[in-house]
């Protein structure tokens, strides 16, 4: 009995698996038809790339005496790899060109961050949808603002004050999002605290968060995404 439970069990879960990368396939395909349509160059670069990787190979071919039917198989696949790649890019370049100046696009990045991140959206903010977000992570705090340069900066230095009484001398950083001097352009935010400096180990960024829960609050109500 318990053979066919577990066969079962296992059944399903390949069906769901398959059914998951059915829709994973869907998503890609409808991101790039999406992404041709607003971008005439996406598959001339696409189709470029993958030829000249195979023109590489060929040629790498008749300098060294080697089949060409050995290496085109490869410069095919490596030539695929980099249209994939390309394609990635420029619908990302796309999507937070779409977002930028729009309200909650930094907590739309922030939450998308890569690794290990604790983000807090609109600790604090106006009634202009400015607002401020929180950071926890390997660098320490960080403190991510958008709206109106004139309206934030005070929210930031407020809220800086604010949890520097409970984070001691954990380093806190602070940007806002924006083209002027001095300001962070939304598709560079994420980069932008990737390259930040390791500071805190993991167990001083779970410290962190159970102190600075008790300073949680609700902020202006804001946008899930842009």
């Amino acid at each position: 009995m318990a053979g066919k439970q577990d066969k079962a069990a296992a059944k399903e879960a390949s069906k769901a698996r398959r059914a998951a990368s059915r829709e994973r396939r869907k998503q890609i395909f409808e991101a790039f038809k999406m992404q041709r349509r607003e971008d005439k160059a996406l598959v001339p670069l696409m189709l470029g790339v993958i030829l000249g990787v195979v023109a590489i190979a060929v040629a790498v071919s008749l300098v060294f005496s080697i089949q060409w039917w050995m290496v085109v198989p490869l410069g095919v696949a490596i030539g695929a790899l980099l249209a994939v790649i390309i394609f990635g890019r420029r619908v990302q370049s796309n999507v937070f060109r779409k977002a930028d100046g729009q309200p909650g696009a930094g907590a739309w990045a922030l939450e998308n961050l890569r690794g290990r991140w604790r983000v807090t959206p609109a600790v604090a903010g106006t009634t202009q949808l400015d607002a401020v977000h929180r950071v926890l992570g390997r660098p320490g705090v960080v403190l991510v603002a958008e709206g109106a340069p004139q309206r934030v900066k005070p929210l930031l230095a407020q809220e800086k004050k604010r949890i520097s009484r409970v984070v001691g001398e954990t380093p806190i950083y602070d940007f806002i999002i924006g083209t002027g001097e001095g300001q962070v352009p939304l598709k560079k935010l994420q980069s932008t605290l990737m390259k930040l400096p390791r500071n805190i180990t993991a167990a001083q960024v779970d410290s962190l968060e159970t102190r600075l829960a008790a300073l949680a609050s609700r902020g202006a109500a804001l946008p899930k995404g842009p």
